[in-house]
């Protein structure tokens, strides 16, 4: 099993099945959080780097490339299990489900998953069953974490675009759901939508008991 940074590149590029988990949507006050699975191909677009250190036209440009040619799949968890369950589980959730989706169109089990951040669902979700590590960084570190970064991020967007013609003035289709100053001047004169998460703080200030 491998210990360091060197040994999870090396691994990664070894023709191991090696999954690279990120996910898009922690902070914001409204919407899902979404987890992305990966796991390259040969034929995998250069420029691969952290969806947040990428430009929208980037993303966009590498997000078909991905999809056609590595394996992918994606988690969701809604606002209302946000909710239930809190964010942290919730996005242990939705990485839990992309890496089910995932394994479920591959042959066979996963070497290793290898999740951006410090934590990993395993222990956390009944449902995890695969070898996992978590890389600090890794989305900028790790080419299939880099892919999962931005397969996560603009399916995310696209349901918050599409969310912000069902409830126009949240200014959703700019700020993603996060708590912009035009947000939250919305949230006070409209109160909250059915997809804000209303154990955030700020939703909670202005939802009724």
């Amino acid at each position: 099993m491998a210990h360091n940074l060197g040994d999870y590149l090396v691994l990664a590029k070894s023709g191991s099945l090696v999954i690279g988990v990120d996910e898009a949507g922690r902070g914001p006050l409204a919407g899902p959080v979404v987890a992305a699975a990966c796991v390259l191909g040969r034929g995998a677009p250069d420029g691969l780097d952290d969806s947040k250190k990428l430009s929208a036209k980037k993303r966009a440009m590498l997000e078909p490339l991905i999809q056609q040619t590595c394996r992918w799949a994606l988690g969701v968890a809604e606002a209302d299990e946000i909710d239930r369950i809190n964010i942290f589980a919730a996005t242990m959730l939705a990485m839990t489900r992309a890496v089910a989706a995932l394994v479920a169109q591959l042959d066979g089990e996963p070497e290793l998953v290898l999740i951006d951040g410090n934590k990993t669902p395993h222990g956390r979700v009944p449902e995890w069953r695969w070898p996992a590590r978590a890389i600090v960084g890794g989305d900028a570190l790790i080419p299939s974490i880099s892919a999962a970064s931005i397969l996560a991020k603009e399916h995310r967007d696209r349901i918050m675009k599409a969310a912000a013609l069902v409830h126009p003035g949240y200014g959703w289709e700019r700020n993603m759901g996060y708590g912009t100053a035009e947000h939250m001047l919305a949230l006070h004169l409209h109160g909250a939508t059915p997809l804000h998460r209303r154990s955030f703080a700020p939703v909670a200030a202005v939802t009724p008991p």
